[in-house]
């Protein structure tokens, strides 16, 4: 299976956050929404694939596409049901999560402890890694990125050390929506092999 971490370092904790302002208002809430849309839709459909969203290192929402139900390819309907998760977080105890909706967790845990639970091969997206186009692709990668803001010190260091790959998704630097889309078309097309 295919997963997606996105680190939101500026993202909401709580759902306090107006859905007419998601750049600024709610933290560039906009990347992690238009994340999840390219992590989990094809034209008409979704893939079974899931997207970890790391809000502030405090919660991490994740998003189940073989389960999630009515969930909308607009950024607007996809923070609503951001917000809508992060009013049930007194119901995240522990690392038990809270299930506000089909195919949606939230679960109080940031980027170790979201990444002590995935299987599957750690692979950083960097813009300093090797091409696409020169790796073999993956099988079951745990694709990880960071919104608008670089990785810190501290995440750098940590992928570092637990990534089994760091790669970059062509020449050019991309918004993480759209490296996910392009990690999502290696792998469609066996690294770049068949079309």
């Amino acid at each position: 299976m295919r997963q997606f971490v996105v680190v939101g370092h500026d993202a909401p904790t709580t759902d306090a956050f107006p859905l007419d302002d998601l750049p600024s208002a709610a933290g560039r809430l906009d990347v992690l929404c238009r994340c999840v849309n390219s992590a989990l839709f094809l034209s008409h459909g979704i893939r079974d694939a899931r997207v970890h969203l790391v809000l502030a290192d405090s919660y991490t929402l994740t998003v189940d596409g073989a389960t999630v139900r009515n969930l909308n390819p607009d950024e607007r309907s996809t923070a609503a049901r951001i917000r809508n998760a992060l009013a049930a977080r007194d119901e995240a105890i522990g690392h038990m999560p809270a299930k506000p909706s089909p195919g949606v967790e939230l679960r109080r845990m940031g980027l170790v402890p979201t990444l002590d639970r995935l299987d599957g091969t750690l692979v950083e997206l960097h813009e300093d890694g090797t091409p696409l186009a020169d790796a073999d692709p993956i099988a079951n990668p745990v694709f990880v990125l960071s919104d608008h803001r670089d990785f810190t010190d501290e995440e750098a260091n940590l992928l570092a050390d637990r990534a089994g790959a760091r790669l970059r998704v062509g020449p050019e630097l991309l918004h993480a929506d759209h490296a996910i889309t392009v990690a999502h078309n290696w792998l469609d097309t066996d690294g770049y092999a068949h079309y």
